[in-house]
């Protein structure tokens, strides 16, 4: 099954990105990086301008319809869809002051940005901004950056002032910031998410915001929470991956034949009720996932605000996409026998990838523990949704 895409993107572009990601997948977690050609090809297809506003001539496209994209191309290649998830970007950055965004999209809206915040470093207040200094990990799409973003602290004596306690975001040219090449994990090992080294940037105070902090534009897409978007755009990538898997296995099943004269893993009892178990599975996460996403967004049209519930309801959907999608990848994988064990082989490569989307913070235990919190009608903890 192809995930439906309802953007207004340049197919022929769409379809080179597809392809070129097919033919070069293997060779990312190679060099520990998508490629520059692909990231060029990302750009091409309108993965950085997607969500940037439409007055700096960017798409500001829905959240679902960029969330859908994403999981496309997480079928192909889980990392290039992590990379390219980082086109929502545009939301985190639009807490920065208009004059500043304004500067950041004079040339075009296709921005790629990258970052890292934990653990926060130290800034110091200096003549011109902050003089930042440090070394962030994580640091996913790095490679292929325009701009990078680093989480900081400011200390200035008493650490008191407009910075005291507020968790702030540095943003500096990449060609500021040094990689240092250390990414070496079992899955999404394209993603290129290495150390990022800083060593004394004074970055303008214009040019820090607050991580989830308020935007500065209104409209509707600027109004949807950023933190549960950036805890979707990571976990649609497991659904893709899962798609991609379950697809595989469906597609083999019907042509591989037992060594021992054993019927065809179609004609096997368990492989199809299995089969139809995960698809199941995999289809109810995402239509939660895909319903409380477009629910939300047809609230801030409509011009109301979203209730906590609602916020937290996006959290939940997406830590369950991701449980799901690496449950199903994993049950495709057991259920591809001997076939699936090869390094090289899709089933390894989407079991792999999708079994580190849930790893992340975003998308912790503790995320169910919070929505439920919520959802009971207690106190929501510090930060969540």
């Amino acid at each position: 099954m192809n995930v439906a895409l309802d953007v207004r993107k340049d197919v022929n572009a769409l379809d080179r990105l597809l392809l070129a990601v097919r033919e070069q997948r293997e060779t990312f977690s190679e060099n520990q990086q998508v490629s520059a050609d692909v990231v060029r090809l990302m750009r091409e297809a309108g993965l950085y301008r997607a969500m940037v506003a439409k007055r700096f001539g960017g798409d500001e496209m829905s959240p679902a319809s960029f969330l859908r994209l994403i999981e496309t191309i997480s079928q192909v290649d889980g990392s290039s869809g992590w990379v390219a998830s980082f086109g929502f970007s545009a939301v985190y950055l639009s807490a920065l002051p208009l004059p500043t965004l304004e500067k950041m999209y004079a040339n075009g809206p296709d921005v790629i940005f990258a970052g890292g915040i934990y653990p926060p470093q130290r800034a110091v207040p200096v003549d011109g901004g902050l003089e930042v200094s440090g070394r962030w990990s994580w640091g996913s799409g790095s490679t292929g950056a325009d701009l990078i973003g680093v989480g900081i602290k400011v200390e200035n004596g008493a650490n008191s002032g407009p910075y005291a306690g507020l968790p702030l975001i540095a943003v500096m040219p990449a060609d500021k910031v040094t990689i240092e090449r250390n990414w070496d994990v079992n899955g999404l090992k394209g993603t290129g998410s290495h150390d990022m080294v800083v060593d004394k940037v004074v970055v303008p105070e214009e040019w820090t915001f607050v991580r989830g902090g308020a935007s500065s534009l209104d409209t509707p897409l600027y109004r949807y929470p950023s933190m549960p978007l950036a805890a979707q755009v990571l976990s649609v990538v497991a659904l893709g991956t899962a798609r991609g898997a379950l697809d595989c296995l469906i597609e083999m099943a019907g042509g591989r034949t037992s060594i021992t004269g054993a019927p065809t893993l179609a004609d096997r009892a368990y492989l199809q009720t299995d089969v139809a178990k995960a698809e199941a599975a995999l289809r109810s996460a995402r239509a939660f996932f895909y319903e409380i996403t477009e629910e939300a967004y047809d609230t801030l049209v409509a011009g109301d605000d979203l209730s906590i519930e609602t916020r937290a309801l996006l959290r939940l959907a997406s830590t369950q996409a991701a449980r799901v999608g690496a449950d199903v990848a994993q049950a495709v994988y057991r259920l591809s026998g001997t076939t699936g064990i090869a390094t090289n082989h899709p089933i390894a490569r989407h079991l792999q990838d999708a079994m580190v989307v849930p790893q992340h913070a975003f998308l912790s235990d503790g995320t169910w523990q919070n929505a439920g919190r919520v959802l009971l009608g207690l106190d929501a903890p510090a930060g969540f949704p």
